[in-house]
């Protein structure tokens, strides 16, 4: 057995002031995080609505995220399909992604691309696949999967959402399951 090597005093100290700087930030840093906004933030924010240079978008919550998601999870269940499911933002970001109990490992991959897909051309991923046949480079595009399973989410016309699902017998059932999550954000 080695014996332990002692520490300097200078070596404790240093140790020791890390340790309470990051104590001390991690305590400032949860206070910031739910805090609320300064009044110059707030004016900041007013201020940028008028200008004619900025745009605003609309994004789904994470809640209404994880409603859609588990309203398709939830149809395919009742038809006994294993399935997962992803929503993405306007970005092709994922905001929630379930795995159904059973569903394939390629079933996440493929619900978030069948998401991404949709929302990128503001349409079910079913029609997609049939313009493959006058644009067969559609399906180079990185991170896009043309099958049957994708629904867009639109707010007055525009994508602001894709909802994706994977794993069920057909692109057809997909994007029934799809289709469910959709209509759970417009009750």
């Amino acid at each position: 057995m080695k014996p332990v090597k002692k520490v300097s005093k200078r070596t404790r100290a240093v140790t020791g002031g890390a340790l309470a700087a990051a104590i001390a930030l991690g305590g400032f840093g949860a206070y910031s995080a739910g805090a609320t906004p300064a009044p110059a933030a707030q004016a900041a924010v007013q201020a940028d609505a008028q200008n004619k240079n900025l745009t605003r978008s609309v994004h789904l919550t994470i809640d209404a995220a994880t409603e859609a998601a588990q309203a398709a999870l939830d149809a395919a269940e009742r038809e006994n399909q294993r399935i997962s499911v992803a929503v993405v933002d306007r970005n092709g970001n994922t905001i929630v992604t379930l795995r159904g109990d059973g569903a394939g490992p390629q079933s996440y991959e493929s619900a978030e691309k069948k998401a991404y897909t949709a929302v990128s051309w503001n349409a079910p991923t079913s029609e997609l696949a049939k313009r493959l046949e006058q644009a067969p480079n559609l399906k180079d595009i990185p991170g896009t999967l043309f099958l049957g399973g994708g629904a867009p989410v639109t707010a007055k016309g525009a994508p602001i959402a894709g909802i994706g699902v994977a794993g069920a017998p057909s692109g057809d059932l997909d994007e029934k399951f799809a289709r469910a999550g959709v209509a759970a954000l417009n009750k």
